[in-house]
């Protein structure tokens, strides 16, 4: 671990120690992922492309970094990652959540289409595996490992770290408030996925600087937690509910009532939620809560 200790610690000594752990964490997890016995290995890879393209952007003023080590080049590994990873997550919700409530005809239904989605997923997964398997993907983490031999820094990134909290937190959470996905009432509406992807990314670069802000901010990143999650989980089930369509070439509510219900059920459960989440974080109190914990990083 690094000294956090003031004077010592540099913005950029900071960012590459958030970039090495991130990339050491990509090594171990890629042959667990390519291994393919446990679904979160390849969370837990997407997790880790999520924070070190976080990291690179967070504090890119601060670093001097090789053009081949782009977001660019790390978020078409991550895409890789997404459909075999929104397939784990389809083929287990039917299995072992609604498939076992069903009745026997829509089970029998549905049959036919958990065997065409191993067969999706498989596919998606050979593709992932090439990915990783690649050589721009092994060139990408070589080329980070070199960099964090001999790191180059801008000006900004050889000043102490704390002198700069302020101006990293203000990028971290800049225009977390003022997208439009807050204030829809459609449960569909893209601006959803739109504000969940914005609500990740805050909280990753604000636990960056988790260390130094007061103990309120863990109580905030905690609701960034549950909204992101919320979100997630509304978005989930829309996936489910297009993908099961397509696979039975009809309408699910004609083709399987009963899990038509019990998954609207469920995504009026999760919006309900989220309006509910929505309203306690946009107001006055609470953004002001925020802002003042941010205010007092450092």
């Amino acid at each position: 671990m690094l000294d956090l200790s003031p004077p010592l610690l540099s913005s950029g000594d900071y960012a590459r120690e958030l970039i090495q752990r991130q990339t050491r964490r990509l090594g171990k997890l890629q042959a667990e992922v390519l291994a393919d016995r446990d679904p979160e290995g390849l969370h837990q890879l997407r997790v880790s492309l999520r924070r070190l393209r976080t990291a690179l952007s967070q504090f890119g003023a601060a670093l001097v970094i090789p053009d081949a080590v782009s977001d660019r080049r790390i978020a078409k590994v991550a895409g890789r990652t997404g459909l075999t990873r929104d397939l784990d997550v389809m083929r287990a919700r039917l299995t072992s959540t609604w498939l076992p409530m069903l009745p026997g005809p829509e089970q029998k239904a549905l049959k036919p289409v958990l065997k065409q989605l191993e067969r999706d997923r498989q596919m998606a997964f050979e593709g992932l595996a090439a990915t990783l398997r690649e050589g721009p993907y092994l060139k990408l983490l070589a080329r980070l490992h070199k960099w964090q031999q001999s790191p180059r820094f801008t000006a900004i990134g050889e000043q102490p770290l704390r002198g700069w909290l302020l101006e990293w937190q203000a990028q971290a959470s800049s225009g977390l408030f003022l997208q439009a996905g807050w204030f829809v009432r459609n449960p569909q509406d893209k601006a959803l996925h739109d504000l969940r992807k914005t609500i990740k990314a805050t909280r990753y670069a604000l636990e960056y600087l988790e260390p130094f802000a007061p103990e309120a901010l863990a109580g905030w990143l905690a609701e960034l937690r549950r909204a992101q999650d919320c979100l997630g989980d509304l978005h989930d089930l829309q996936v489910l509910c297009e993908a099961l369509s397509d696979h039975l070439d009809r309408d699910l509510a004609k083709a399987a009532p009963a899990l038509h219900e019990a998954i609207e059920l469920q995504k009026a459960e999760r919006w309900g939620q989220w309006l509910g989440q929505a309203e306690v974080l946009l107001s006055p109190d609470s953004r002001r809560d925020l802002h003042a914990s941010l205010l007092t990083i450092g």
